[in-house]
């Protein structure tokens, strides 16, 4: 038995990909969230689109508020950038505009996770190494409060 859609709309065309890498950067559920919702608006020869955290919000179910948090973490992963618009109104005031942002490409926040991830491994092989050699020679350590 063959499925045959009622609407003719063209799958390709009214899809988006989401690359498998980015869960495997860490992120919580509304980021990838936030993540997705600027994938589908983005352009998709300038990988830039600017919706309002108002507007991106309303899509996914959260505050503006929430909206901000998450795009700060994706700026950090390395997954966005994000640049302040102005406008002018009619009235010719200048105000400012909604953010653009760029989606980077995912493969380059990978390698920044891993990069993190190796850097505080590091950290931490230091500091056992540390406690470890002043438990050998007997140091004592103070405590602070």
């Amino acid at each position: 038995m063959s499925y045959t859609p009622k609407n003719k709309r063209d799958g390709i065309r009214n899809s988006f990909l989401m690359p498998n890498e980015i869960f495997a950067l860490g992120l919580s559920g509304g980021a990838i969230l936030v993540y997705t919702y600027l994938r589908y608006c983005e352009n998709r020869e300038t990988y830039q689109c600017y919706p309002s955290y108002k507007t991106i919000g309303k899509a996914v179910g959260m505050s503006k508020n929430t909206v901000k948090k998450y795009v700060d973490v994706l700026r950090d992963k390395g997954l966005i950038e994000t640049e302040n618009t102005s406008v002018v109104t009619a009235k010719g005031q200048k105000r400012n505009g909604n953010l653009l942002y760029t989606l980077r490409p995912v493969e380059e926040a990978v390698k920044l996770f891993y990069e993190e991830q190796n850097r505080r491994l590091n950290e931490e092989i230091g500091r056992a190494q540390t406690l470890k050699n002043i438990e050998k020679f007997g140091v004592q350590v103070e405590k602070s409060a």
